[in-house]
């Protein structure tokens, strides 16, 4: 047993655990869980525990269906909702097969071989999210057909008494008690919208802390008797919910994006990077937008990015290059705008991040940095300066995803395989609802 393993251990029998949960996502990122017995641990951690794969969307086929829950001792956090009485902790697991070999359908062992492809080549990445959500009062649509959001304040507002003031404070305090480490937190531009941004961290933690944050976020807003939503698009006249995520590459303790006397401060392995990246956005957009109300957002406003492009400063480009500390090396990275907050973190940062060490490896060319607004643009001027859409709709970007080598190679055969049947069988079942539009339209003139 290691030390990590051992600090488990004695915490558990030192702080009274009685309940140690077994985190683990499927497919699309759904967290699952299962509580385990304190006696239970140590067998866990040696042998791994057993359970039905193929009952979880994703993880393995019927005739296959004996899989392993592997705890990581590094990620045991104790749990504090519901109170220090609860006497509950969690751990991640990744997901091995009978034999004990990682298996190959699992969402975050997807992401650690791509981190581990990135330090062959001499890289830490480090990655830090802004994460958007909705507050509403209820999952019951109101008047006009939509949520009820908790209140109608706008960006950075500060009310006196504001409900959600309150609620952001116990939500980073509790975020701060499983470790995880926020930067800042206000009010968005949508009605109970709001923002957390968490401080940066490597890749897989920050993937961990993303899970761990939707959970936080859901339980904080259970007690105050409101409803926590990472749907990217719950209203037609409100901005979209995204993830915005900062990326940057370290060899060492050097930045390797940061170069002085270049523009906006960027290397050449930098601008490769970001190469990479809007080469292969629009094959790999089914998985940072994988929902049908992703293009929504994508496509309806509110500086959602909608077409392939990089900028300094430039909030309608999808790849930007922020300049607030712009002498300071270790603060050099990039922002990638176009994912959601409702995607699989694992699988998000590991098309993101490949894209970009395929770029550095293949020393892609970078299009011209976009000055313009692209949202005020035709049709016709941005064609011309080679900035092309990204997928409209889920279908598209399946289409995409599909004829994308590229894809296959980085999720590999099972999660590209298992991924793009749950989003076909989304878009199928979309495809043949008749919804409140065509009736509206439609209905009584036809």
């Amino acid at each position: 047993m290691d030390r990590q393993q051992e600090f488990v251990m004695r915490t558990i029998e030192e702080r009274d655990i009685r309940f140690i949960r077994l985190w683990f996502t499927d497919v699309v990122g759904t967290l699952k869980s299962v509580a385990l017995a304190p006696a239970e641990v140590e067998s866990a951690f040696e042998e791994g525990l057993g359970f039905d794969g193929s009952s979880i969307e994703g993880l393995s086929r019927v005739y296959e269906s004996d899989m392993l829950l592997q705890p990581d001792p590094s990620t045991f956090q104790i749990l504090p909702w519901r109170g220090a009485e609860s006497h509950t902790s969690r751990m991640f697991c990744d997901i091995l097969t009978p034999d004990g070999e990682a298996s190959a359908s699992d969402t975050r062992g997807v992401l650690k071989r791509t981190l581990n492809r990135a330090a062959e080549m001499g890289f830490t990445c480090y990655t830090s999210p802004e994460i958007e959500f909705y507050l509403l009062k209820s999952t019951e649509l109101g008047a006009d057909g939509f949520p009820v959001p908790v209140d109608y304040e706008s960006y950075f507002d500060h009310t006196p008494g504001g409900i959600v003031q309150d609620f952001r404070r116990n939500a980073v305090t509790m975020l701060e008690e499983v470790g995880i480490s926020v930067e800042f937190s206000h009010h968005e531009t949508g009605p109970g919208q709001n923002e957390i941004d968490l401080r940066h961290a490597d890749a897989l933690q920050t993937a961990d802390n993303v899970m761990t944050f939707r959970t936080v976020i859901k339980e904080v807003a259970f007690t105050r008797n409101m409803y926590a939503t990472f749907m990217p698009k719950p209203f037609t006249k409100y901005a979209g919910s995204g993830m915005h995520t900062h990326f940057s590459l370290f060899e060492g303790d050097t930045n390797a994006f940061f170069e002085a006397g270049a523009e906006y401060r960027l290397s050449k392995t930098g601008r490769h990077f970001i190469a990479g990246v809007l080469k292969h956005a629009p094959e790999f957009t089914a998985v940072t937008n994988q929902f049908i109300n992703s293009y929504k957002r994508l496509w309806g406003g509110g500086e959602a990015p909608s077409y392939v492009s990089w900028g300094h400063n430039n909030r309608s480009a999808l790849v930007r290059v922020p300049l607030y500390k712009p002498n300071k090396m270790q603060s050099a990275r990039i922002e990638y705008r176009g994912l959601d907050s409702a995607s699989n973190p694992y699988l998000a940062y590991a098309v993101i991040l490949s894209a970009g060490l395929k770029g550095i490896e293949n020393e892609y060319e970078l299009m011209p940095a976009v000055t313009e607004d692209l949202a005020a643009m035709t049709t016709a001027e941005r064609r011309a300066m080679g900035y092309h859409p990204l997928p409209a709709s889920l279908r598209e970007a399946i289409n995409l995803t599909e004829d994308s080598e590229f894809m296959a190679e980085v999720l590999g055969e099972q999660v590209f395989e298992h991924f793009l049947r749950n989003k076909r069988a989304d878009w199928e079942d979309y495809r043949a609802q008749v919804t409140p539009y065509e009736l509206k339209h439609n209905l009584g003139i036809l």
